[in-house]
């Protein structure tokens, strides 16, 4: 929308007696133009990395709270944590008279584990040794850490588990684990998952009885690479299209963290802003539109983190077919806004990393889709996976736009945009 300078000033002003809701950028009818608000004070929401101490997981209040249209859009990390092992051990216990493949009482796994500093990470590698017996306490919580190679069973950063199927027991045990990390510092490396699963079944391939991942892109680089042509359930995380696929032909499940719920929330909290209706407009209360969520099916909403989660479910052979197109938008929320109430704004959003396999394939698919429905204007930067300036150089004019969507290399880094932001 373009008004001349003056009335612009008219405007800015009147809209700073009048705001309401918890728009920053105008009212119902489409708010501001990007000129008459500070950037400081523009919509903004992180996604799918949450503002953290990568050491201790502590939110980042600060960054959370960077304005009062602030917020972040991930998916319930322990929810699908938790999700993700009780796949893996059901699968365990329903094929347990074949899965010890070579009939030595243990079960043996291999983690491939994507960022020992993200939450994320964290949590699954977390949840799948808590469902399987293997963690162990580590200053109160359970140790996330890589174990390294753990073949004799002797690592600190684990511990062997016993599980008893059929009046049978059996020794659970994970062989191995590290962090996938490539030469240049990208996280979640799928080519580094294959290249591990290579050096890991050369020293002691017949031992792995089950492969799991921290995300499908590591999970299906390991499937494809050994697991698959031996016969190894392969378990992984996000529900790609590819690793959907996958599950006709041996991949054991994945999870689906709802990426298109993720996907609609990013942009709905930064529309609803910009328009400066209630925050919870298409989300937990149908919009003019009739879009609108289930809470508590679809998401949760944490206030006092001022984070929207989208629920996880798991994918398996009983539902696959259910899951294979990865980026098709969800009914509840598929109907285009009226653009005389939501009038086209301008969103600068960047993916951390350009060769994400989710990001890449699934998320920004579905952003794209979302943006159309939600008339607006985004500019997507794709990022190298390995420094934040990488990103932020291409932030230069932040006064272009009317929001953000932000997706940082490191969760530690908020600070990286909100000081361009606040300039």
């Amino acid at each position: 929308m373009r008004r001349s300078k003056f009335l612009t000033v008219l405007v800015a002003a009147a809209l700073g007696m009048s705001m309401v809701g918890c728009g920053s950028s105008g009212g119902s009818s489409g708010g501001t133009s990007t000129g008459s608000v500070a950037n400081k004070d523009k919509p903004l929401c992180w996604f799918n990395r949450q503002p953290s101490n990568s050491s201790t997981g502590a939110l980042d209040t600060t960054a959370l709270n960077f304005n009062k249209d602030t917020y972040y859009v991930g998916f319930d990390a322990n929810q699908g944590a938790e999700l993700q092992g009780q796949m893996v051990l059901d699968y365990i216990k329903a094929n347990i008279d074949k899965i010890d493949r070579n009939g030595d009482g243990i079960i043996g796994y291999v983690l491939a584990i994507g960022d020992i500093g993200h939450n994320d990470s964290i949590a699954r590698t977390c949840g799948v040794r808590t469902a399987l017996g293997t963690a162990v306490k580590k200053d109160g919580s359970v140790d996330s850490s890589p174990a390294g190679t753990n073949v004799d069973g002797k690592s600190k950063a684990v511990q062997d588990a016993t599980l008893e199927v059929n009046g049978k027991t059996y020794t659970v045990r994970e062989l191995a684990s590290q962090e996938m990390k490539n030469s240049a510092g990208a996280t979640w490396d799928a080519a580094t998952a294959g290249n591990a699963i290579g050096t890991w079944t050369a020293s002691f391939g017949k031992q792995i009885d089950v492969v799991v991942s921290n995300n499908d892109g590591m999970g299906m680089s390991m499937f494809n690479a050994w697991a698959k042509d031996n016969k190894v359930p392969t378990f992984g995380y996000d529900a790609n299209s590819d690793a959907v696929a996958a599950i006709a032909e041996g991949y054991g499940g994945t999870i689906s963290q709802h990426a298109d719920v993720q996907a609609y929330l990013t942009l709905r909290v930064l529309r609803n802003a910009l328009d400066g209706v209630d925050i919870d407009t298409g989300i937990g209360t149908p919009d003019d539109a009739g879009n609108s969520l289930t809470k508590d099916e679809d998401y949760r909403y944490s206030e006092e983190e001022r984070s929207y989660y989208a629920l996880n479910v798991a994918v398996t052979a009983d539902n696959y077919k259910d899951f294979t197109d990865s980026t098709k938008i969800y009914d509840k929320v598929s109907k285009k806004l009226d653009s005389s109430k939501s009038a086209e704004k301008k969103v600068w959003l960047n993916i951390y990393n350009a060769s994400d396999n989710f990001l890449s394939s699934t998320y920004q698919p579905l952003l794209e889709k979302y943006d159309d429905l939600l008339n607006l204007k985004v500019d997507y930067i794709g990022g190298d996976g390995q420094t934040e300036s990488n990103i932020t150089n291409r932030l230069g004019n932040p006064g272009e736009y009317d929001a953000f969507a932000i997706n940082m290399v490191k969760t530690d880094n908020a600070a990286s945009y909100t000081s361009i932001l606040s300039k």
